[in-house]
């Protein structure tokens, strides 16, 4: 896997995350004021929009247009609850922070690539906002990853390809904080229901992978991240 900081130049923050074939882009964009019903409070706001590019299938996907793909709204909804697991909204004043995660290549694990490469834009523009002042110190409480795993022809599997996925018996996406708390934990049986002890295989692989993925976010972060 690989994060590459600063792929689009024009966003106040931004990635490219590459999983095996899964590249996803990830933006965020500091907009001053928040949603009407978070005003006037003197906090902030973290939102996400997730969408696929129409080749990222390999069979062209139509794009969304006035009807909102219902996949797509439920993943953006799960990249914004966990993303915000990890903000302190009194520190960022009445601003909000969009991430757009688009996906240019789509080989499973779409979701946890964007939670992970979005976490990695929005610390890189808090950083910027920090040294432009329009934040303090202390937007961020920690950082957060994600990664799936299953069960694939009886074993434990981490990080599922489209093949292990539409071949997996149970199928799980974990998402986990560097001090090693859940924020979500979202899976069920396609087949037969699963036992104890294979949730708890797949739980401690996806602790696992997401340490792997905690490391690999602060090197790509560097010193310009920001707590």
């Amino acid at each position: 896997m690989r994060i590459r900081l600063g792929f689009v130049r024009s966003a106040d923050g931004s990635c490219l995350i590459e999983t095996g074939r899964t590249r996803v882009i990830c933006t965020a964009s500091i907009d001053e004021g928040v949603p009407r019903w978070r005003a006037g409070r003197g906090v902030g706001w973290v939102t996400a929009e997730y969408g696929m590019l129409p080749a990222s299938t390999g069979q062209r996907k139509r794009r969304p247009s006035i009807k909102p793909d219902g996949r797509g709204v439920e993943i953006q909804r799960l990249i914004g609850r966990v993303l915000r697991s990890v903000v302190r909204f009194e520190a960022m004043g009445e601003r909000t922070i969009t991430l757009d995660c688009d996906v240019l290549e789509a080989d499973g694990g779409t979701r946890t690539a964007a939670i992970t490469g979005a976490y990695v834009a929005l610390a890189h523009a808090v950083g910027r906002g920090q040294r432009g002042g329009q934040f303090g110190r202390g937007v961020l409480s920690g950082a957060v990853a994600a990664v799936s795993a299953g069960i694939v022809a009886g074993r434990a599997v981490l990080d599922l390809n489209y093949a292990e996925d539409v071949g997996a018996e149970v199928d799980f996406n974990v998402a986990m904080t560097n001090g090693k708390r859940f924020v979500e934990v979202q899976g069920a049986a396609e087949g037969a229901p699963f036992s104890e002890e294979q949730l708890q295989q797949m739980l401690r692989l996806a602790r696992g992978g997401i340490t792997k993925l905690l490391a690999a976010q602060r090197r790509a972060l560097g010193t310009r991240s920001a707590r």
